[in-house]
This record gives C-alpha cells, structure tokens and sequence, in this order.
C-alpha cells in the first residue's frame, strides 16, 4: 500500500475514533452538568498571572467531536481526490496542522493562550490557500491573510485591556460579569470574531479563499477557520448581553446574510455559490448571537458543519469528475451519470434550505420561530425572511444549471462515481446531515418548549421557502432562451453579483489608497528621517566618538603629555 494511503487511513482511524470518545464524554458531561478547567502558571507579574489554560466542558467536547469527524472523512477523501498530487504528503500534514490549530482554539478559555490556535489558522490557511500556486492563488491569499490580521491585532488589543482584570481567563470572566466593565473590549472581541467569520465589511476574503484545494474548502467552511469567530463570541455571550455592539452586530449580520444570499443567485462558479451560502449561514449564526441566543447559535453551528461539508465534497466530486471545470451552465444532466454524489448534494441542499425533519431543518426552523417572535425590528424582520428566502433561490438555480437540465459537457468526458474512496467518505455526512440535527437537538434542548405564533408567522418560513424555489427554478428556466437580459441593467446586476463591490473595495481600493499612503510614509518616513536621525545617525556619531577614542588610545607620548599638562594645570586652578 502507498504511503499517501497509509497516511490518509491512519489519519481517518485515529479521528474517528478520538471523535467518538469526545462525543460521549460530551454527552456525560451535558447531562451531569459538570466540565473541566486545567490551568499551568507560566509566570506572575504584579497581581496578573500568564497561564496556560485549557477548558473541557460539553460544548468544548462536543464541538471537538464534530470537527475529529468531519476531519477525518475529508482526510480519507483526499487520498483520492489529490492522489495525482506530488505534495500529497505535505498537503495531508498542512490539514492536520490546520485541524490541530482549531483544536487549541476550542479547548483555550485564555485570551493569550487561544492565540496558539488562533494565529495557527491564520498561518496555515494562508499555506493552504496559496497551495497550488498561481497568481489567482496568491492573490487570494494575500487577501485572507491581511483580512484576518485585523483580527489578531483586536486579540493583542483584548489581551492588553483585559490586563485591568488580573488574568485572561475570558470564559470565567465573561460569566461573572467582569467584563462589561471593560470599555472597547466587547468591541474589539466582536471586530475580531467578524473578521474570521467574513462579517461585512470583511466579506471579500472568503469567496477568495475558494482558490485552494476542495477537501480544504470542504474543512475551512464547515467547522474550522470561519466558525471560529462564531465560537469565540458564544464563548463571550454573557458579557456582550445588553450592550450597543450587539446591536450593531445584528444589523451587520443581517446585512451580510442578505448580501451573500443575493450574490449566490448570480454565481456561476460552483464552489464560490457554496461559499456564499457559508456566509449566508454565518450571517444567520450571528443574528442569532445578537439576540442573545448562544445556544441556539451554537446548535445551528453544529448542524450546519454537517450538510455544508457534505455539499463540498459533493461539489468537488462533480468538478473532478466534468474535467475540473467549476462553472455551473457548462454541466447539466448530471443526475444521469453520478446518480449518488447528486443523491448527496440534494440531500445537503435540502437540509440548507430547512427542508422537515433534516440536520437544517431543527436549528433554522427553531431560530426562524424565536425571531419571529421576539422584538425584532423590521428592517432586520425584512432582512431574515429574504435571506430564507434567497437560500431556497439559489439551491434550486445550482440544481437546475448542474444537476438536471441538459448535457452541457464535451462527449468525450467520462462522468461517474466511480470513485469509491470519494463516495464512501460521503455515507457518513450524509447519516449526519439526516440524523445529526434530531439527535443534536433531543441532547441539547431536552425539555420541549412551545412558541405560540399566528398562523401567518407559523407558516412563514414555509411560505417564503416554497416561493424562492419556484422563483428561483422559473427564473432560470425562462432565462435559458433570452440569456441577455442582464446586459440591460448591468451595473444593478454587477452590484448585486459582486458582494456590493466588496472585493473590489477590499483590494484595488486598500492598495490604490491606503498602501500608496504607506509608500509615502516608507519614503518620508523609515528611509527619509528616521533613518537619518535614526540608525544611520547613530551610526555616524558612535563611528565620530570611536574614531576620537582610538586616537586617544593610540601610544602617543604627545598626547599624554598633553593630559598631564592639563591635569597640572587644573591642579593649579584649584590650589590658587
């Protein structure tokens, strides 16, 4: 057996059986009410203490057990897809370093020891982004890299503000009520969870990010990296509670939900539609955090790895098997050929848009309710029931456009699921994505609970659903035969297809202005003054004081009796 295989086995032995331990150690823990602290001191300075801290309670448990799962099925799922890479070996241990990243971040209830994990995604993101290295590719690293160093700069802003409380333990803190008390800390938190979560306005990275290998995307956009700033602000809910940043938080979230679920329905590229959708989600996570649910939040977190790990791994079957081609209208008629990875991809895209009684269906239908009933305001009321809306669109135009229709591909191009490695790794996301969210939700939310709606609201979610299907299959259907219309309004279609030109803002925009500022501070600044009067100026005056020493310390007789001479005559001075 090849060494790549054996490599990718073991790895998807030893996660899934470190999943499974953690997920019943979850569970004991759930139902007994009881975790685990473990704190090293590393050192003591005044009355702050540095210590290494690592947190086991069942969320930390349980969200390590998903991600140990979802890991290792796209572990054994990349022995196939990137077999035919030279660096297979180096691209398995980046993903182990990336798994073992968010690993640190989800047992670390320290603000200065969550950097191992933190700064670990950045860097490894950033390797695994840029991994096939073309221009497209470091490009698109350059730009996640820069927008998630915003957010490791309000980490080491958290950790100096939070000095003021004797200790960075932010998970006892946050429940005692400490921090509230802390004026920017809240914010800086949020900026940093918006940043790593691609929050409007640091949206542009994530579509971006699509440039690296699909078991990646699969990885990155599920339970790791993008759910860390959801995690981290769970983590942090009790001191964000009441607070003016949650409120511009839900408004922001809401926006970014609407915006990601408007551009997915003008998308043509398979993985950036599916990225979308991530942001759609994550816009959903966090409205659901600013209404103070992080329960619920993290329920939906937790269901949603499922399916959208399932819809990659589908999607990156259906591109290895058309030829590496990733637009949409050059596939069609697929359900004729790879009946069981378009099996799969239905079945997640069900349970995206909240279908019954799928993984979706329990945490987006349940959040769906308490907004509902909750005192919303009505533009983020508007804002909701669009993006539900908008996520059903764009599930039916990827089916329609990929899925059924016509045959767009070559005759010459072998379709299948031949594969068995790729198709067997899907049976166990597609188990989670139809038991996962009854079963999350039976542990989680035991007790049942009625929320009492009119029937119009009741209904609602339904309704609005059922209408962004048939809107977006008819809308699709009708424009396959006068295909330019969009030409008419095309700067309204280029807008809302393109993030609200955020990827432009987000590059040509930081380039064209902020870096041509910093050109001219680099010119004025570190080689003009601060050079002159800097290190080249100190060089010149020690090189002037050594030159003046080194004569002096040279044997001459002249000199010395120069110093006698002068020390004589001072002798004089002070006797007269």
């Amino acid at each position: 057996m090849l060494w790549d295989i054996k490599m990718n086995l073991t790895s998807f032995c030893f996660l899934f059986l470190c999943s499974l331990s953690f997920f019943g150690v979850s569970v004991m823990m759930l139902f007994n009410q009881q975790g685990f602290l473990i704190e090293w001191e590393i050192v003591s300075l005044n009355s702050s203490t540095v210590v290494m801290a690592i947190i086991f309670d069942w969320m930390s448990s349980m969200f390590m057990s998903f991600v140990m799962f979802i890991s290792c099925m796209v572990l054994y799922y990349s022995g196939s897809y990137m077999k035919g890479d030279y660096n297979i070996n180096r691209f398995m241990y980046l993903v182990l370093g990336f798994v073992s990243s968010m690993m640190f971040l989800i047992i670390s209830p320290n603000l200065i020891s969550i950097l191992l994990g933190w700064d670990g995604l950045g860097l490894v993101s950033y390797a695994l982004v840029i991994y096939y290295q073309n221009e497209k590719s470091c490009n698109a690293g350059m730009l996640t890299a820069l927008s998630n160093r915003v957010g490791d700069v309000a980490i080491l802003l958290s950790i100096g503000l939070m000095s003021s409380t004797g200790g960075w333990n932010y998970v006892v803190s946050a429940e005692e009520g400490q921090l509230i008390l802390i004026g920017g800390l809240v914010m800086l938190v949020i900026m940093a969870s918006m940043t790593k979560s691609a929050q409007i306005p640091f949206s542009a990275w994530l579509p971006a990010a699509m440039a690296a290998p699909t078991p990646v995307s699969a990885l990155v956009h599920s339970s790791t990296l993008v759910t860390a700033g959801v995690y981290l602000l769970i983590r942090f809910s009790p001191a964000m509670e009441g607070s003016v940043e949650q409120s511009a938080l839900l408004i922001l979230a809401s926006l970014t939900m609407f915006m990601a679920g408007l551009g997915a329905n003008f998308e043509t590229d398979l993985k950036k539609i599916i990225a979308l959708s991530t942001l759609s989600q994550l816009g959903v996570m966090m409205f659901t955090l600013s209404m103070g649910l992080s329960d619920l939040a993290f329920f939906h977190l937790l269901t949603h790895a499922l399916f959208k790990a399932l819809l990659f791994m589908c999607a990156g079957s259906v591109i290895h098997s058309v030829g590496d081609y990733q637009d949409i209208r050059v596939m069609g008629g697929l359900v004729k050929f790879m009946p069981l990875s378009v099996m799969s991809m239905n079945l997640a895209n069900l349970a995206l848009c909240g279908s019954p009684f799928l993984a979706g269906f329990y945490s987006k239908d349940l959040i769906l309710e308490v907004a509902f009933s909750s005192e919303l305001n009505l533009i983020c009321f508007i804002l909701l029931v669009l993006a539900t809306s908008l996520t059903v669109c764009y599930s039916f135009r990827l089916v329609y456009y990929s899925l059924s229709g016509d045959w767009n591909l070559s005759c010459s191009t072998a379709v299948g699921d031949d594969d068995l490695t790729i198709t067997s790794s899907m049976f166990g996301l597609v188990i989670g994505a139809v038991v996962g969210g009854s079963l999350l939700s039976w542990l989680l939310f035991p007790s049942p609970e009625m929320i009492c709606l009119s029937p119009l609201m009741k209904m609602l979610a339904l309704i609005v659903s059922v209408m962004g299907g048939l809107i977006g299959y008819g809308l699709n259907l009708m424009s396959v035969n006068d295909s330019l219309k969009s030409l008419k309004s095309h700067l309204l279609v280029s807008f809302m297809g393109s993030m609200w030109f955020m990827p432009f803002l987000s590059t040509y925009g930081v380039s064209k202005e902020v870096l041509k500022v910093g050109v001219i501070y680099s010119k004025s600044g570190d080689s003009g003054w601060l050079e002159y009067y800097g290190s080249q100026g100190t060089h010149r005056l020690f090189m002037s004081v050594s030159a003046q020493l080194q004569v002096a310390q040279d044997n001459n007789v002249k000199i010395y009796m120069m110093i006698v001479m002068l020390w004589l005559v001072a002798l004089l001075v002070v006797i007269i």
